[in-house]
């Protein structure tokens, strides 16, 4: 006899979200021969398990999932609010805010150790995005994010940083003060603000061939035009990058300049011609005049094996954060944006190193109170013990 099944497989899925209440009692001692000969009896009180947050009936763990639910995965508070409340359960938006306040509070040592090992960074990157904070009672404040490294862990490459940093404003003085002291590579979009930084700026080249691209859209449909053309020499500075990507720093300088650097000057020329042909205000004229205003700092990565060709690290950096506003859409406060850019932190700090943001965080959580000023380095993603 034999079967056949005519059905398509089936794949179940069964979610369970458990709670508990849990209970650390500090034990009385007394000495029960001194009451015994009427001697007075010294009574001793076990001292109260060290906590993250003094006071507080929230666990690691807790912390660690509230963190992970907004900062990883855009679960507003008051969506968790309603979460817990579905499984009888009141733990209200307001509480779950300060506690996260009173962590990011905490955090500002692991922060800053952070900040100065970007500092040390030969190359870093840098983007914003706006952010409604309705203290300030302004239209836009902003969220900056720098970073170092890649997307995944390398063991011979530099740390992979992510840092947010929430500023009212977009003025020069953000990333100024931000990266003071800072003269290694930073890899940002065209905004001029970055002029006031003292590190070599290096130009993005997704923008400027988005520009071509924006052009090319408006061209009359199956007819070749200019913007064709350079999107055909940008398409092959792409793909120089492509083939190097697992190449060393050294490797990558040598190639870049037997091989990219004959078509940035080809693409210099055609530059310089067309846009003498072709009126400012038209789409293919502002790409032209976008890629000629920058092009000292879009060639500043044929010098530099540690330089990326785009900023585009930095734009899936940012990315996160743009998807979370889209569901929680403004910060009440500016100590909670600030907060919110500590914690961003960690999250992205930690996906960029391989680890799960709510594993990182509750071990994180569970150290950082026996850890001293001295040893915050020992927590980051790179070298915390994970039990």
């Amino acid at each position: 006899m034999s079967w056949r099944s005519e059905s398509p497989f089936t794949v179940g899925f069964r979610a369970y979200v458990g709670f508990w209440f849990h209970c650390s009692p500090n034990p009385k001692y007394s000495c029960r021969c001194c009451e015994k000969n009427t001697t007075q009896t010294q009574i001793k009180i076990a001292p109260v398990p060290v906590s993250i947050l003094p006071k507080s009936i929230a666990t690691p763990t807790l912390l660690a999932q509230i963190i992970s639910a907004k900062y990883q995965f855009g679960l507003p508070l008051y969506r968790q609010e309603a979460l817990f409340k579905s499984f009888g359960i009141e733990l209200h938006r307001q509480t779950m805010s300060r506690w996260l306040i009173k962590l990011s509070e905490q955090l500002e040592l692991l922060y800053e150790h952070w900040h100065q090992q970007l500092l040390l960074q030969q190359a870093i990157w840098s983007d914003d995005t706006p952010v409604k904070v309705i203290e300030t009672e302004k239209s836009q404040c902003y969220m900056w994010v720098y970073g170092c490294g890649a997307d995944k862990k390398s063991a011979d490459g530099p740390p992979n940083i992510v840092l947010y940093d929430y500023q009212d404003g977009r003025a020069g003085a953000c990333p100024e003060t931000f990266l003071q002291g800072y003269t290694g590579l930073l890899q940002v979009d065209g905004y001029a603000g970055y002029n006031h930084t003292e590190a070599t700026l290096v130009g993005c080249w997704a923008h400027a061939r988005r520009k071509f691209i924006e052009a090319k859209a408006v061209q009359p449909k199956g007819k070749t035009g200019r913007a064709d053309q350079a999107l055909n020499l940008i398409q092959k500075l792409y793909g120089i990058e492509t083939s190097i990507a697992n190449a060393t720093p050294e490797d990558k300088l040598q190639i870049r300049q037997e091989q990219s650097a004959p078509i940035m000057q080809q693409l210099k020329a055609w530059l310089d011609k067309t846009v003498l042909q072709v009126p400012p205000k038209t789409a293919i004229g502002r790409a032209l005049q976008y890629s000629l205003n920058q092009w000292g700092k879009l060639t500043v990565y044929l010098g530099h094996g540690l330089a990326s060709i785009d900023n585009n690290r930095a734009e899936r950096a940012i990315k996160p954060f743009v998807i979370g506003r889209k569901n929680w859409l403004f910060s009440n406060t500016r100590s909670g944006a600030k907060a919110s850019a500590i914690l961003y932190s960690l999250v992205e700090t930690a996906k960029a190193n391989d680890l799960q943001p709510v594993v990182y965080l509750q071990a994180l959580f569970e150290q950082l109170p026996h850890t001293s000023a001295a040893d915050i380095g020992t927590l980051s993603p790179w070298n915390i013990k994970l039990s």
